[in-house]
C-alpha cells in the first residue's frame, strides 16, 4: 500500500502489492530522424530482423508475467492496431489510449490514469530495444516496491539524455534531464517501475520549458517528498531505434542471436553459410547467403550474394544483387544493383541499375523507385 500526506511532505511505501502489474507502451512519437520511413509507417513498426520494434517491446513486456497492457498511440493509432490487434497473438490483452498531442511522458501517465487504476505498472518506450529483457530489473521492483524505479545504463556521454544520480546502495537522490555539466554517467533508458504514487506526483507538477509533463520532474517530485526511489543499472545491450544507424546496428546484434532454419526452396546451386533463416515459400535460386541473416516468406533471392547481418522482408524480390548489412522492408525489389551495404530500403521500395562496381549506401522510403545510373 502506498500513501501520501496531504500536506505532500512524506511518501510511505511498503512491500504489499495492490494487484497484478499492468504496462504502459508510449508508441505515439512521430520519429523525424527516421524520415522518410516515418512519413508512411509508425517508427515502432521499423522491422528488427524482420519482427516489428513494438513487438520485441511488447514480447519482452510478456515475459515480465503482465498480461494487461496499455498502448499511448497518435495519429498512426489505425497502423499500429493493425499490427498488433488485441493483443492474443502474443498472449497479452491491448488496450488503446489516444494522446491528441504529444505532451510528454508524464501526460502519458495521466492519460493512463483509468486504465492503471491503482495497480503498479511498468512504463516502457515503445522504439527500445533491450533483446536481454528487463526481467532482473522488474523481479527488484516487485522483491523491494520502492515508489518508483528508473532502469539506467552508462553512456559516454549523459547529456543527450535524463541523468540518474545514485548512491551506493541504488537510490536516486537527484534527476536532470539533459544537464549541461551531467555528475553521473547513468543515463535513463526509457524503461520505469511505477506504484500508484507516480499519481501523485504527476498531479503536482508543472509543464516544463517545451511544454511537456516530464517523467524526470515526477520521479524528482517523488525523491523530494522522501519516496524511496531506486536505480537498475541495465547490463545488457540497448538501443534506441530513432536513426536509420540505430536501426541498422540493432539489426546486426539480434541477427547474431538467431539459429539457422531453412523452410524454403534452395536449388543446388545455391549456398547456405552459417546462421541463416529461410521463412516458409523464400526461394534461393544460384544465389549466396552469407548468415546471419533472415530471409522472409515468399521472397525470391536470385543470382545474388546477400549478407552478412542482413533482413530481407515478405515478398522481396533480389535478382543480380549484392546486399549486406542492410534491411529490406516487404515487397521491396532489387535488380541488378551490385555493392550496397548499410543501406535501409522500405516496403515496395524499387531500386535498379545496369551496373555499379563501388559500395553505395540507401534510404529509400516506402514505394519510391530509384535508379542508380552505372
Amino acid at each position: 500500500m502506498v500513501s501520501l500526506s496531504d500536506r505532500g511532505a512524506t511518501v510511505h511505501t511498503t512491500t504489499v502489492r495492490r494487484g497484478p502489474m499492468k504496462a504502459l507502451v508510449l508508441s505515439g512519437g512521430t520519429g523525424t530522424r527516421l524520415r522518410p520511413f516515418s512519413y508512411s509507417m509508425p517508427k515502432q513498426l521499423i522491422p528488427i530482423a524482420n519482427k516489428p520494434v513494438l513487438q520485441h517491446v511488447l514480447e519482452n513486456i510478456r515475459d515480465l508475467g503482465v498480461s494487461e497492457v496499455g498502448i499511448v498511440v497518435g495519429g498512426r493509432e489505425t497502423e499500429i492496431a493493425a499490427a498488433v490487434g488485441d493483443g492474443s497473438r502474443l498472449g497479452l490483452r491491448i488496450t488503446y489510449l489516444r494522446q491528441e498531442q504529444p505532451l510528454g511522458l508524464a501526460h502519458c501517465v495521466s492519460l493512463a490514469r483509468g486504465f492503471l487504476g491503482e495497480d503498479d505498472f511498468v512504463m516502457y518506450l515503445g522504439d527500445n530495444m533491450l533483446p536481454q529483457g528487463v526481467a532482473a530489473a522488474a523481479e527488484e521492483f516487485r522483491a523491494l516496491r520502492p515508489a518508483a524505479q528508473v532502469v539506467v545504463r552508462k553512456v559516454a556521454d549523459p547529456r543527450a539524455f535524463g541523468v540518474a544520480e545514485v548512491a551506493a546502495d541504488g537510490r536516486v537522490s537527484r534527476l536532470v534531464e539533459k544537464p549541461a555539466q551531467p555528475r553521473s554517467d547513468l543515463a535513463l533508458i526509457g524503461v520505469y517501475f511505477f506504484t500508484p504514487a507516480v499519481h501523485r506526483a504527476v498531479g503536482s507538477i508543472a509543464p516544463s520549458r517545451r511544454g511537456e509533463l516530464e517523467i524526470t520532474d515526477a520521479i524528482q517530485w517523488l525523491v523530494l517528498q522522501g519516496a524511496e526511489v531506486r536505480a537498475h543499472e541495465y547490463q545488457g545491450y540497448w538501443k534506441d531505434t530513432g536513426r536509420v544507424e540505430d536501426v541498422l546496428e540493432c539489426n546486426r546484434e539480434l541477427l547474431d542471436g538467431v539459429e539457422r532454419s531453412v523452410l524454403g526452396e534452395v536449388d543446388d546451386d545455391s549456398l547456405l553459410v552459417g546462421a541463416v533463416v529461410l521463412e516458409p515459400g523464400a526461394r534461393v535460386v544460384r544465389s549466396v547467403i552469407h548468415g546471419p541473416a533472415v530471409v522472409g516468406a515468399d521472397s525470391v533471392v536470385e543470382d545474388s550474394h546477400i549478407g552478412p547481418h542482413t533482413s530481407i522482408g515478405r515478398n522481396c524480390t533480389l535478382s543480380g544483387t549484392h546486399l549486406e548489412y542492410s534491411i529490406a522492408l516487404d515487397g521491396a525489389t532489387v535488380s541488378q544493383v551490385r555493392g550496397l551495404h548499410g543501406s535501409l530500403l522500405g516496403r515496395s521500395a524499387a531500386v535498379t541499375t545496369a551496373d555499379l562496381g563501388s559500395h553505395h549506401r540507401l534510404v529509400v522510403g516506402d514505394h519510391t523507385r530509384v535508379e542508380v545510373a552505372a
